[in-house]
């Protein structure tokens, strides 16, 4: 007898024997029907003149109003998020004839739609076969007989109408226009299944690598009659034959395969994946399905994560359906082999799907890959638990996440959604009761919360903790970047000690980088980039424009710098288990927040190269702790070497080696420490080295590199000479507004420094806006420097064209200035304004007032050791005869500056 094998696209239920399919994909006919009448006025047996193509959705075909928006003003409706060309909310129709087969005769079909949003209800020949509800999973329909061999008619009802308030103001990003969109159509595999009258419905494994058993649950779905067979159950080596008595309707059977040593295991090193096969045998026919699995055991070792009894480090991102071109989640692999290859390429091992459950592919692709993955639920409110119907249904979720998704290794982490608040017993109940059922996963309550008396430390049933803060502190930069000097010997041990379960620090980061104008041609797709277009326009009308690309290069390298920061603060943490970025690209939604390194296609901004990335994102980083970022000539620099060691084992024989070069590439210091094994874990110190500052007679900055083989990372220290008696002849220094205006007057040339009370504008910040000006508009909201690193005035004051640690203490001590009511000007050093605003400010600008000559300096000069430097490198340059203000202000507009 010929046996036909279908093999799938996907890993979860690859190989059928003993079924045949039928392939819906093509033209459909469709109604939309925004007044919901199509029930009541008997539309499953009405003809629909219109056709699109299925998978797909209205958006795709251009059906659905058209936004009343416009980017010729920068308002809070078009900067919310990108917006949809098209957009349809409500019930559609979409219908199709099919030829059944003569070789059909007598099986039982089943139809299969990989994804829909929200509600699908489907009808044969004006026959209704039933309804299914979800966003995570396939809607199902067993079909029986009633597609019998010839001509039948298929009926398919999309609602993608909100079915419960499972997220307040359409957040979550299952159900929402700020990332996906809410889309009506289609999506994935959409195809008729025909099969014998027993047929395997389910395959689940269960990996126990503590009793090295195998476990297997298949469920059998016979609708003949009653009967016996065989059920044989095999992977590699490995089979079982099983005995099976079979009743009318769902049976279910268990069974267990020793495994033996030597078996390969599954992790981000070596991603081995095993195939199950499941046959059945029954006198109705054969049927059988083949699984992958990975043999993997994720587990809490003294509060810290550990795979197959070895310590684990998450390096990890958020994935929030930002898809801009087609507004929905790939189906196929290829779309997330570009997701999670540009994530491996940035040094990361670990996705978290924020409010969402991607589907099939993603966790194939992900299990191929070695990435260790974080399911939620469709779930982001603060009524967790108060509303009977949705909680039903977020257990039927949950449920059905567990079935369709859960054999997959890289499945690692299941939470029941975001910063949720509300009823957290029954959020531990939901936890419980998903993990009887589902083992292979470490379970939370929530990704953090907000809710009072909860959020600092693990709830009863956290098998993790994804946190900001526990009851002892801050464990991210957002908290202390703005607040406390820079040090780089800190790190959150003391905050975390005491943790029973292992931590992930939540959604770190979060710092906005300015818009890429360059970006608005890439959307091609079913989204408009309005907010984009908004704002190039703003930047015109107020000549700004050809500043967007530095306003870009500035703020994102500023950016990718406190990152860094934030990334080896964890790593140098004892007990953390990982972190979760927000995000390595960018998040389009609410507000525009474009806090990512990579744009929100995955591509890269030109900002931080994937080797530069790994340098501090790795699985084993070389860790420098040091005291500050700026010193005297007259100090000795000392450092702590030391590595977080992840690479799956000890690194053998390894002789770090340090060295300290100036900007030209010259070696100033080098050095090795003792050749040494580096064992697993944070906090595997190498030794400590100190070279003396003496020799370097300028203002310097210097490059410290540690390797430890192939391995290395950097960091920028700056070195400035004592300034003893120094003379500036004829530049006069004040704080004194109206002694400026006098020496201006008679013609000198004034650095004027005045208290930044007297200060007309915006207090100084030196992390960039956080998250979104739009979503957060109640912040100081800048977004770094922009400075000419080679401009004369800053001849003694060594600088990148961006923020970096040197200028903290300057920044957090100014006021910026706007100048947005002077005539155009060049600051020495600007300042970027959110792009919500675009405000012309700055910290240090030139002119001429009158015949004299004024630099006007609104950070404190003498604030630390490098605002003085830099107070000596403007009097420095204005005593020479490069200092030739272009632009000439009057002593009013002076004055506008100035309280």
């Amino acid at each position: 007898m010929l046996r036909i094998f279908i093999i799938s696209l996907f890993t979860g239920i690859t190989i059928t024997a003993g079924a045949q399919t039928l392939p819906l994909a093509g033209a459909w006919q469709y109604a939309t029907d925004s007044l919901d009448q199509g029930i009541s006025e008997n539309w499953q047996n009405r003809r629909f003149p219109q056709t699109l193509r299925l998978p797909g959705t209205l958006d795709d075909a251009r059906v659905g109003d058209k936004p009343a928006l416009s980017a010729d003003s920068l308002t809070r409706n078009v900067m919310l998020m990108l917006s949809r060309k098209h957009r349809y909310i409500g019930p559609a129709w979409y219908a199709r004839e099919v030829v059944i087969p003569q070789n059909w005769n007598g099986r039982h079909v089943s139809l299969l739609l990989e994804r829909a949003l929200w509600t699908t209800r489907v009808w044969i020949d004006g026959k209704e076969a039933g309804t299914q509800n979800s966003l995570s999973a396939p809607h199902r329909y067993n079909l029986g007989k009633l597609l019998t061999p010839g001509k039948h008619r298929i009926v398919i009802r999309v609602d993608n109408r909100k079915q419960y308030d499972m997220s307040s103001n359409n957040m979550a990003h299952a159900y929402t226009d700020g990332t996906q969109i809410i889309w009506n159509g289609l999506l994935g595999k959409l195809e008729l299944q025909a099969r014998t009258a027993a047929q395997l419905t389910d395959v689940q494994t269960y990996p126990d690598l503590q009793n090295r058993i195998l476990r297997i649950t298949v469920n059998i779905n016979n609708q003949g009659p009653v009967s016996t067979g065989s059920l044989l159950l095999q992977t590699g080596q490995l089979k079982q034959s099983v005995p099976v008595q079979l009743q009318e309707g769902s049976n279910s059977v268990t069974a267990e395969l020793n495994v033996p040593e030597g078996f390969a295991e599954w992790d981000e090193f070596k991603p081995v994946l095993h195939t199950l096969t499941a046959e059945l045998k029954t006198p109705a026919g054969n049927d059988r399905i083949q699984q992958r699995f990975g043999w993997r055991a994720v587990t809490n070792h003294n509060a810290q994560l550990q795979i197959n009894g070895k310590r684990m480090f998450l390096r990890g991102t958020l994935e929030c359906a930002i898809f801009p071109l087609t507004g929905h989640p790939p189906m196929d692999k290829k779309g997330w082999a570009k997701v999670f290859t540009s994530a491996k390429a940035y040094g990361l091992n670990h996705l978290r799907f924020h409010s969402w459950c991607p589907p099939e592919a993603a966790f194939a692709v992900a299990d191929s890959m070695g990435f260790y993955l974080q399911a939620e639920l469709p779930f982001w409110n603060n009524n967790a638990g108060k509303d009977t119907a949705m909680n039903a249904w977020l257990a039927q979720e949950g449920e059905k996440i567990s079935r369709e998704y859960g054999h997959h290794p890289s499945f690692v982490f299941f939470s029941m959604g975001n910063e949720l608040e509300g009823n957290f017993d029954w959020l531990e109940e939901m936890v419980a009761k998903l993990k009887k059922t589902d083992p292979r996963h470490l379970y939370s309550t929530t990704s953090f919360t907000f809710q009072g008396g909860h959020g600092n430390w693990p709830e009863k049933g956290d098998e993790f903790f994804i946190t900001q803060w526990t009851k002892k502190g801050w464990v991210r930069g957002q908290g202390i970047f703005n607040s406390i000097a820079p040090s780089f010997n800190n790190d959150y041990t003391k905050e975390t000690e005491g943790l029973p379960v292992p931590i992930i620090t939540h959604e770190i980061g979060q710092y906005s980088v300015f818009p890429n104008m360059d970006e608005i041609k890439k959307y091609t797709g079913v989204l408009d980039p309005l907010n984009f277009k908004a704002v190039r326009n703003d930047l015109q009308r107020k000549n700004l424009l050809h500043l967007a690309p530095a306003f870009l290069q500035s703020s994102g390298k500023f950016a990718a710098l406190l990152y860094k920061e934030e990334i080896e603060r964890a790593m140098k943490t004892k007990y953390f288990s990982g972190f979760q970025l927000l995000d390595l690209h960018d998040f389009p939604g609410q507000g525009t927040a474009l806090i990512g390194i990579l744009d929100a296609f995955w591509d890269s901004k030109g900002l931080v190269t994937p080797a530069e990335h790994r340098m501090y994102c790795q699985p084993a980083v070389p860790l420098l702790r040091f005291e500050k970022a700026t010193y005297r000539n007259s100090e000795t620099f000392s450092a702590e070497a030391e590595t977080a060691n992840f690479s799956g084992g000890i690194l053998k024989g390894i002789t770090p080696e340090w060295t300290v070069r100036d900007h030209t590439g010259k070696v100033h210091f080098k050095g090795t420490l003792n050749k040494q094994d580096i064992n697993e874990g944070t906090g595997q110190t190498l030794g400590s080295f100190r070279f003396p500052l003496s020799t370097i007679h300028r203002a310097t900055a210097l490059t410290i590199t540690l390797r430890i083989g192939e391995r290395h990372n950097e960091w920028r220290i700056w070195v400035y000479p004592e300034q003893q008696n120094a003379s500036y002849a004829g530049v006069h220094f004040t704080r004194s507004v109206p002694e400026a205006m006098g020496w201006l007057k008679d013609g000198k040339k004034v650095l004027l420094n005045p208290d930044t009370a007297q200060i007309r504008g915006v207090d100084g910040c030196f992390a960039p806006v956080f998250w979104s000006p739009v979503h957060f508009p109640n912040q100081p909201g800048t977004m770094g420097i922009l400075c000419n690193p080679k401009h004369p005035a800053l001849g003694d004051f060594p600088t990148a064209a961006w923020s970096d640690w040197q200028w903290w203490h300057l920044i957090t001590s100014s006021k910026t200035m706007i100048l947005d009511e002077l005539p155009e000007i060049d600051p020495i050093v600007r300042v970027i304004d959110n792009f919500f605003k675009n405000r012309k400010m700055a910290n240090v600008i030139e002119a001429k007032v009158g015949t004299g000559k004024l630099i006007l300096v609104s950070a404190n000069l003498s604030a630390g050791i490098a605002a003085e430097q830099l107070k000596h490198s403007l009097m420095t340059y204005m005593q020479g005869t490069k200092f030739q203000p272009k632009v000439a202000l009057t002593e009013a507009q002076v004055q506008s500056l100035l309280r």
